[in-house]
């Protein structure tokens, strides 16, 4: 803030002669000089009334010897100052409501997860109890995501990151590996009970820990490969005595398996710099290409010769179509709501509740499919999760350790 530097001198007889006399025009607006030569910081100050003081100027050297000059360039610059201060003004922006509480958006991530997840499982189960074509559902479920995709992309929520050959060939591989991993799961899910697909599929992280070590050279800590031997226990007892088995059923779940874990190694790789949304949204549309030959060729002529036909006679037009539409919309809205909240949560987090969705689907499709399993088969199961559990929670605890010795490395 500027301030007057030269002391300004007033005679108090000449002053004194000015507020008593009658007042005129000139001595209200020389009333007026004096508030804003002697007030700079009032907040009616402004250009017009620092001209008055130019104005006025000649009637204050009759009365007085004021250095007027100085003290209207005091003023003048009090006023740009202040007009500069209030500029500079920072206006605090209102919380939104995910700011306000972030813990409850969370738990509603992880509500719509489970529940989607639940949902699709069960509805897909439902609908190969009266049109048994995995290869074509899930040909379907890809379709429904790549619209949705598209139509997200043509509204700007979000905004569709540009695709060149290089982003292509990196994310080829992740794509046939999404597209074979998703078609063995629903074969799976299609010859045997849901929650023993799942039973069988959480045997993924073996899978993934002997790939690591096996096949890229990572050295897996031993207390990994200890958490590792109870879910291979577990799924053994769950296989021996399920009831629906068949190897129809273990062998693609295997297969999904094994696709998963080479998706997450080239996922690793195809680290591009783009969200995860456009990645997964470019990721469906390639495993969609991929998805048309196998139906076309496996399952094509059945469904050509009776296979809509016959789901049609059973369920009528419009149930075939809805329920074709659902199954696939739930597929892609989990799938991305699992990765969004992945972004919102540390991984040890995010690991717990992957393992406590599985827990939730084995536990409602069993309710709402009424499918009995044996003592033996449940004692399986609980064991397999638990193992899950201890590994995804090592596991999660080393790749924190890592970062935060690389943070401190770094620093």
């Amino acid at each position: 803030m500027a301030s007057v530097q030269t002391p300004v001198l007033l005679h108090r007889s000449k002053l004194s002669s000015l507020y008593l006399s009658t007042p005129s025009s000139s001595s209200r607006n020389l009333l007026i000089t004096r508030s804003l030569v002697f007030n700079p910081l009032s907040s009616n100050l402004n250009c017009t009334k620092v001209s008055r003081v130019s104005s006025f100027e000649s009637l204050l050297k009759r009365h007085c010897p004021v250095e007027i000059s100085t003290a209207c360039s005091a003023a003048a610059a009090d006023a740009d100052d202040l007009d500069k201060g209030v500029a500079q003004v920072l206006v605090v922006p209102q919380k939104s409501f995910a700011q306000k509480y972030p813990a409850l958006i969370t738990g509603l991530f992880f509500f719509l997860w489970y529940f989607l997840n639940v949902i699709f499982n069960i509805l897909n189960k439902k609908v190969y109890n009266y049109f048994p074509y995995p290869y074509f559902v899930s040909f379907v479920h890809l379709l429904v995501g790549v619209c949705y995709c598209l139509v997200s992309w043509a509204v700007g929520l979000p905004k569709r990151a540009p695709m060149n050959k290089e982003l292509l060939v990196i994310l080829t591989p992740v794509a046939i590996c999404h597209a074979l991993g998703h078609v063995m799961s629903n074969v799976s899910f299609a010859a045997v009970a849901v929650s023993f697909t799942h039973t069988i599929k959480a045997l993924e992280p073996f899978v993934n820990a002997s790939a690591s070590q096996f096949v890229l050279g990572h050295q897996i800590p031993v207390s990994l490969w200890l958490s590792l031997a109870p879910v291979v226990l577990g799924v053994c007892m769950a296989s021996l005595t399920e009831l629906s088995f068949n190897w129809t059923g273990f062998i693609s779940a295997m297969i999904s398996n094994i696709a998963f874990t080479y998706r997450s190694i080239y996922s690793k790789k195809a680290m591009t710099g783009m969200d995860s949304t456009n990645v997964y949204a470019y990721t469906s549309i390639i495993a969609l290409i991929v998805c048309i030959p196998p139906a076309l060729l496996i399952e094509g002529p059945q469904l050509m010769q009776h296979g809509f036909r016959d789901a049609i006679a059973k369920v009528g037009l419009y149930k075939f179509l809805s329920d074709l539409f659902w199954i696939g919309m739930f597929y892609h809205l989990y799938n991305q709501l699992a990765t969004n909240t992945l972004e919102r949560v540390a991984p040890l987090t995010h690991a717990v509740g992957n393992v406590l969705k599985r827990v939730f689907v084995i536990g409602f499709s069993i309710v709402v499919f009424g499918n009995r399993i044996s003592t033996q088969t449940g004692i399986g199961t609980a064991i397999a999760i638990a193992g899950v559990a201890m590994y995804s929670l090592i596991k999660a605890n080393i790749e924190e350790q890592k970062r935060k010795d690389a943070a401190t490395a770094a620093s």
